[in-house]
């Protein structure tokens, strides 16, 4: 779906001038646009108001005039200079489908940036001398906080007066604006484009609702666009997906608690939506009587387990009796002492310590084994030495007597 925000509608403009320019806007292929009414006057007044009259598209087949666009929404723009007023854009809101700010000065533009939760469009008219420089950060701060920044491409292609027969001194004036102003846009947009790295535009079209011949195509907008230095793709998101990302806010701002809980109301009416509240009730009765259930189970775990752990330690204090006693007598002492034969896991754990024990000592009458049969056959191995050396010595003295 294609979009233009930005219709600029006034009290004196005709109907039938208005309803020129919603049809011609449905020829070209817009799908949804919103009629904007400009707030520049401080204080706004206390009953606010939406002059602006409801449109419905018509839908009668019969009807050889060309239909309107589907959708027509109704918006704000609030002029801001100094961030300190009182603009009451909660109020303003809520009259209105769409919010949009227009800050003038840099600190009303850095503010809107930054630190307004209302709006969700940031207009600016980049065919003037704003007087400051769109900076990175705060364009990008706006971008994260889901703000776009509306660009008005009728500030471009408004017709100079050069078409006109007459040379006076006032259309060469009217010449010199003109160009002064076109160069303003492209500066500004290019600075907006480099700034926001292409991401959060809206483009939008910003012409009177009387003048239906400023519109353009989608297609001539996407080119326009791609000459100033954007790409094709992000002039299209600008014109579909970027608006209609602002117009699902709104709509979810006005129809939900701080644009987070919906309240959706059951099929059927108010049965069912006592059904479904007493089926919420039942659901937590149940869980508070699992939970009551999980704590007793857990707080009887707890209970046997210091149990089982004052078990485990006494028979770790068998075991280590056992150790320094191995005697059939001193293990039968210490079963009787405690009143029996243990059992379960206290039992194992007795029988377990016992058994390594026995082990260790096995193991170590096996070492004093081995030693000793080492020991003795390094002295029969001397013995034999001194036998064969007697016996030589012997063998020695045989030869030498007579």
């Amino acid at each position: 779906m294609i979009y233009d925000l930005n219709i600029a509608w006034t009290p004196s403009t005709p109907a039938d001038a208005l309803d020129c320019t919603l049809r011609q806007a449905a020829v070209l292929g817009y799908d949804v646009v919103a009629l904007n009414h400009t707030i520049s006057r401080l204080p706004i007044p206390s009953p606010i108001t939406n002059p602006i009259p409801l449109l419905s598209s018509s839908s009668s087949s019969t009807d050889n005039r060309r239909r309107l666009p589907s959708t027509i929404l109704r918006r704000a723009t609030v002029h801001m200079a100094d961030p300190r007023d009182n603009h009451r854009l909660d109020a303003v809101a809520a009259a209105y489908d769409v919010l949009a700010v227009r800050p003038t000065t840099e600190a009303a533009f850095s503010h809107a940036c930054v630190a307004l939760a209302e709006p969700s469009v940031i207009s600016l008219d980049l065919a003037s001398n704003l007087g400051y420089h769109f900076r990175p950060k705060p364009v990008m701060a706006a971008v994260r906080r889901g703000v776009r920044f509306e660009v008005c491409y009728s500030q471009a292609i408004v017709p100079s007066s050069s078409s006109s027969s007459s040379s006076s001194s006032g259309d060469g004036a009217d010449n010199n604006s003109n160009n002064r102003a076109r160069a303003l846009f492209v500066a500004n947009l290019v600075g907006l484009v480099r700034a926001s790295k292409g991401r959060g535009l809206v483009v939008s079209s910003g012409c009177p609702a009387s003048r239906p011949a400023l519109l353009r195509a989608p297609a001539d907008v996407v080119n326009l666009l791609a000459v100033w230095g954007l790409a094709p793709d992000k002039g299209l998101e600008a014109l579909s997906a970027a608006p209609r990302g602002v117009v699902v806010n709104e709509g979810i701002k006005r129809s939900s608690f701080r644009g987070v809980v919906d309240i959706v109301q059951a099929a059927g009416g108010g049965a069912a939506a006592a059904a479904a509240a007493g089926a919420v009730g039942e659901t937590t009765v149940v869980t508070g009587r699992k939970k009551q259930k999980q704590q007793q189970q857990q707080q009887k775990v707890t209970s046997g387990g210091s149990a089982d752990g004052g078990k485990r330690r006494k028979g770790q204090d068998d075991a280590m009796a056992v150790d320094d006693d191995p005697s059939p007598e001193t293990a039968g002492a210490s079963a009787a002492g405690d009143g029996g034969a243990p059992s379960g896991k206290a039992h194992n754990g007795d029988q377990q310590q016992q058994q390594g024990g026995v082990k260790r000592k096995n193991g170590e009458q096996a070492g004093a084994g081995d030693v000793a049969d080492e020991a003795g056959q390094k002295l029969s191995k001397r013995q034999a030495k001194k036998q064969r050396r007697l016996a030589a010595q012997q063998a020695q003295t045989a030869d030498a007597g007579p």
